[in-house]
């Protein structure tokens, strides 16, 4: 396929990300696929950061490897990314702003020196201008149309003042008209076609997801990477009808987003792993009341406050242990943007179908990079039914009726005639607390087991109901690598690699990490000839649990925990020791 990627690298403060999604979204209008990493530190100002992005004609699933056209503010992107531009690629730079340490220039990769700071001060003594010039001969080097660009400029600043807009405008024509004048567009620069693409990152399409599906209240504490939820929330909350609530810490968000649930809307709140630590006592307690609740956990680099700007995947245990005791749940693990907003939606339904905590596994790389997304795959879902009892003359209600599917008539609460007690105690059909001296002891023994047997058989109806694992790829093939996901975009990335090596690979996908659904995963497992799997944390998480619940051993890993994404290379690297320790 033809792609290119284009990285911009400077300190913290400089814009790096608004130029990394201007050059996403020019792409995304030519009819592009595209994907923008967006790397960062836990500073306000200062310190290294970096965006690349990748386009292609054709689907793309990850940041790949390596780049074409590096944009370089300061002398350390140079140093740290210039060894990543492939032979025919080209480092700009101005020279009025740092001398180039040529000797970090690979062979085969051209040098443009574009005066950026110079083509700014026509314009304006604001230093962040040159921004704009710098972008300019990015994109035209890439091959994106002048009108193309000049269209996103307008948008990304349209808001501002005139003059604003009119200065970006001008710095950025003046830079793209250099660099055509001084160099080439890059032989790799795909040609455009077909309709325009959304741009959504995995915590955008997840809100947008949320919406659609009807939640109608949103509490939350900000944190990183899990803050721009309630960002894109509050931002459509008078258009939606949303209520968006920023807490004072996570104890509280979630037991707002349990009352909201309890009297009756859809409602969510949204983490990360050090803010669902403090939420896992509140999850219980949904899980004993029977009350719907959807929570946000993206993951990122631990333990404690760990590297806050990082991904991992190293909170699946604590997404399966939360809460003291036994509740069921279901944790869904989408792999892109596309698969967050379904994944959104269904967690919503299978909350409120079977009245119990539903999490959504995301992590830094999903919930903060930028994917283009067909359009057709943002489908409204229909709308949603009631799932609320009625009553009825002589009914006697009662809330936590024992059924052969565990779950019980639900009502919104202080309706006559379908009054109940709610309390985060063991408790009978009814609501009472079965330790009360009504119940007495034997009663109360046996009805302990009557009520957690209740609950736990809606782990029956969540396992039928969820996405369930399936196999992407040629079947058979040598090697079927097991992903579940942000992991799951660069194995597809690595899948393609390796079928251009002669190497017939194929990956499990497990949308569904709990409740694991065995009677569909161990036929695949089974039919593989060899395995590798592949997770963002230490100890192989995922592998530990399908051992656990499959009897099934996953021996071959691919296990990163440095806080970087994965990479195509490191999995095709990985994936030919395997086939080749194997007789492949």
């Amino acid at each position: 396929m033809t792609e290119i990627s284009v990285r911009f690298g400077g300190a913290a403060g400089d814009g790096i990300a608004s130029l990394g999604e201007m050059i996403t979204r020019s792409f995304s209008r030519r009819g592009l696929h595209a994907m923008g990493l967006n790397a960062y530190q836990s500073v306000i100002r200062g310190g290294h950061v970096w965006f690349q992005t990748r386009a292609s004609t054709d689907p793309i699933h990850s940041q790949g490897d390596g780049t074409d056209l590096l944009y370089a503010l300061d002398a350390l992107t140079v140093e740290i990314h210039a060894p990543e531009v492939r032979r025919g690629g080209t480092v700009i730079f101005d020279p009025e702003k740092f001398t180039l340490p040529r000797d970090r220039i690979p062979t085969g990769v051209s040098v443009l020196e574009v005066p950026t700071l110079a083509i700014a001060r026509k314009y304006s003594t604001q230093a962040i201008l040159q921004n704009a010039a710098g972008l300019g001969a990015a994109a035209a080097l890439a091959g994106v149309p002048w009108a193309t660009l000049h269209d996103v400029i307008q948008d990304s600043f349209g808001r501002k003042s005139d003059n604003v807009v009119q200065w970006n405008l001008g710095a950025s024509e003046d830079g793209y008209r250099y660099a055509l004048e001084h160099a080439a567009v890059h032989d790799r620069a795909p040609a455009g076609g077909g309709a325009a693409k959304l741009v959504l990152t995995g915590n955008q399409a997840i809100a947008l997801g949320a919406a659609a599906a009807g939640c109608k209240f949103l509490s939350q504490y900000p944190m990183t990477p899990a803050s721009s939820i309630m960002h894109w929330m509050a931002a459509h909350s008078r258009a939606l009808g949303i209520v968006v609530k920023q807490a004072e810490d996570e104890l509280a968000a979630i037991n707002m987003a349990i009352g909201a649930s309890f009297g009756g809307v859809r409602a969510m709140t949204a983490t990360s792993g050090g803010g669902f630590a403090l939420m896992v006592e509140a999850l219980g307690m949904a899980g004993m009341t029977e009350t719907p609740l959807v929570v946000v956990e993206s993951q990122r680099s631990g333990p404690s406050t760990g590297l806050p700007t990082k991904t991992e995947q190293g909170d699946l245990n604590l997404m399966l242990g939360a809460g003291q005791g036994e509740f069921p749940r279901a944790i869904l693990a989408p792999a892109d943007p596309a698969e967050a907003y379904r994944a959104a939606i269904r967690a919503f339904e299978l909350a409120e179908a079977f009245q119990t905590p539903v999490l959504l596994a995301s992590d830094l790389h999903l919930s903060e990079s930028y994917f283009t997304v067909d359009r057709e795959a943002i489908a409204l879902p229909p709308d949603p039914p009631s799932l609320f009892t009625v009553a009825e003359n002589g009914h006697e209600y009662r809330r936590y009726e024992i059924t052969p599917s565990g779950v019980s008539p639900r009502a919104l609460p202080g309706q006559p005639g379908l009054q109940f007690v709610a309390g985060s105690d063991e408790h009978d059909e009814w609501g009472h607390l079965i330790s009360d001296v009504r119940s007495g002891v034997p009663e109360g023994v046996a009805k302990r087991v009557e009520m957690m047997d209740k609950r736990m058989r809606k782990l029956r109806g969540l396992a039928d109901a969820a996405p369930t694992p399936f196999v992407e790829g040629p079947v058979p093939a040598e090697l079927t690598i097991v992903a579940w996901g942000s992991s799951v975009g660069p194995v597809r990335d690595a899948v393609a690699n390796l079928r251009a090596e002669g190497i017939v690979a194929n990956v499990l996908r497990v949308p569904t990490v709990y409740p694991l659904q065995v009677e569909a995963l161990v036929p695949l497992l089974r039919a593989a000839r060899r395995t590798l799997l592949v997770e963002l944390n230490y100890s192989g998480q995922f592998g530990r649990l399908v051992r656990a619940e499959t009897g099934i051993e996953l021996p071959e890993r691919l296990l990163k925990y440095d806080g970087e994404p994965l990479y195509p290379r490191e999995i095709v690297a990985r994936a030919k020791e395997v086939v080749r320790a194997h007789g492949g």
